[in-house]
C-alpha cells in the first residue's frame, strides 16, 4: 500500500464522523449564511483543540458564528467584551469574601466555558491579554492558588477590527502565534445578503434552531479521529521545508524573501500546518492527508506567523502574497 494515502480510519468511523460534521453544518447554516471559509476555519479549529483569531469589521456574524458553534456541539457559551478597564479577574475569576461566613468563596470568571468569544481583543490590557492567553495555553486558571481545569472541549474565538486602531493595544507577534488559525472574514455577497433580509423580516434567524447537536463526547471522538489521520513521511518533510522557506531557508529559498520577511514561522507553525491538514482530510472523508490539505489552509495558519518588514509593509505586501510566494518555492510530493 502506498504510505501516502495510507487510511489508518475504519469505514464505521469514517461515516460517525461524517453523520457528525454534516449535524454540525447543518445547524450552522441555520444562523450563519454563506462564511464557508469561516464556518471551516471554526470546525478545524475545534477539530484540532485549537483556537482562532478572526479579523473583520463589525457586523459580519462573528458573535452569531460563536454561539452557533456552540449550541451546535452542545457546548457551554460565554462571550467576553474586551475594554481597556478589563481586569485578569474579570475574565479568570475571583474570590469574593462573605461577611457572614468570614469565609470567602471561589466565583469562576466567564473563561470557563467551552466556547469563549474574546470580543475586540486588541481593546483589552496587555495584562489582561496575557492571562486570557495563558488560560488558553495551560487550560486552567488559579484562583486563590487554587487550580480550576476548563471544560473540555475549550475553545476561544478571538476578533479584532482592522480598520480602528484608536485606544487598542496590538497583540504582539508572540502571542498571535498561539492562536492555531487566523481567519479574515469579507462581506457577503449580494445574493447571501439578500439571503440574510429575507431570513431577519420571515423571522427565520430567530427561530428555534432545528436538529440535533452533536454532543461533547462526539466532539472528543471526533478530535481522537484528527489525531488518527495518518501524515506519511514525505508529507512531514514538505510542512518543516515550507517552514524553513518562510525562515529564508529550505530547499529552495525565495529570491529576495529577506527584504520582505523579518520573522519567519515558528515550529509552532509546522505543527499548526500538520494538524489543520489533518482536520481537513477528515472533513473531506479521508484518513490521510494530501498536499492538497495542506496547501488548502495556508493562509489561515501561517498569515500571522509571518513578520514582515518595513519595506514590505511601505509597499503594501500582504503576508498571504509572500506565503503564496513559499508555496511556489517548494516542490510539491
Amino acid at each position: 500500500m502506498n504510505t501516502a494515502t495510507r487510511d489508518t480510519i475504519t469505514d464505521a468511523q469514517h461515516e460517525s464522523a461524517r453523520h457528525d460534521l454534516s449535524r454540525i453544518d447543518a445547524i450552522f447554516a441555520q444562523r450563519v449564511v454563506g462564511q464557508e471559509a469561516l464556518r471551516t476555519a471554526l470546525v478545524s479549529a475545534l477539530l484540532c483543540g485549537g483556537h482562532i483569531l478572526i479579523e473583520s469589521v463589525p457586523g459580519l456574524a462573528k458573535t452569531t458564528a460563536a454561539q452557533t458553534l456552540a449550541a451546535a456541539v452542545s457546548g457551554s457559551f460565554h462571550r467576553i467584551q474586551c475594554t481597556p478597564d478589563l481586569m485578569p479577574n474579570d475574565i479568570v475569576g475571583t474570590q469574593i469574601f462573605n461577611y457572614g461566613t468570614g469565609a470567602f468563596t471561589t466565583q469562576l470568571g466567564p473563561v470557563h466555558a467551552n466556547v469563549v468569544l474574546l470580543d475586540e481583543i486588541n481593546r483589552s490590557s496587555a495584562k489582561t491579554q496575557s492571562a486570557m492567553l495563558e488560560a488558553m495555553q495551560e487550560r486552567q486558571t488559579t484562583i486563590g492558588g487554587t487550580v480550576y481545569p476548563l471544560p473540555s472541549p475549550f475553545m476561544v474565538l478571538a476578533t479584532q477590527n482592522p480598520i480602528e486602531e484608536e485606544g487598542t493595544y496590538v497583540l504582539p507577534e508572540a502571542q498571535m502565534d498561539r492562536f492555531l488559525i487566523k481567519e479574515v472574514v469579507g462581506y457577503p455577497t449580494t445574493d447571501q445578503e439578500i439571503e440574510i433580509l429575507e431570513r431577519i423580516q420571515s423571522g427565520r434567524q430567530t427561530a428555534p434552531i432545528t436538529g440535533t447537536p452533536v454532543s461533547l463526547e462526539e466532539v472528543a471522538a471526533l478530535q481522537r479521529l484528527v489525531d488518527a489521520v495518518y501524515v506519511s513521511e514525505p508529507i512531514k518533510r514538505y510542512v518543516v521545508d515550507l517552514i524553513a522557506t518562510t525562515r529564508l531557508g529550505g530547499p529552495r529559498p525565495v529570491a529576495g524573501l529577506g527584504q520582505h520577511v523579518r520573522v519567519g514561522a515558528s515550529p509552532r507553525g509546522s505543527i499548526a500546518l500538520m494538524r489543520v491538514a489533518q482536520a481537513r482530510a477528515l472533513q473531506d472523508g479521508r484518513g490521510y492527508v494530501t498536499p492538497d490539505d495542506v496547501k488548502d489552509c495556508r493562509h489561515a495558519v501561517l498569515r500571522h506567523r509571518i513578520v514582515r518588514t518595513f519595506d514590505a509593509l511601505a509597499q503594501n505586501i500582504s503576508t498571504e502574497s509572500i506565503v503564496d510566494a513559499v508555496f511556489a518555492a517548494v516542490p510539491t510530493p
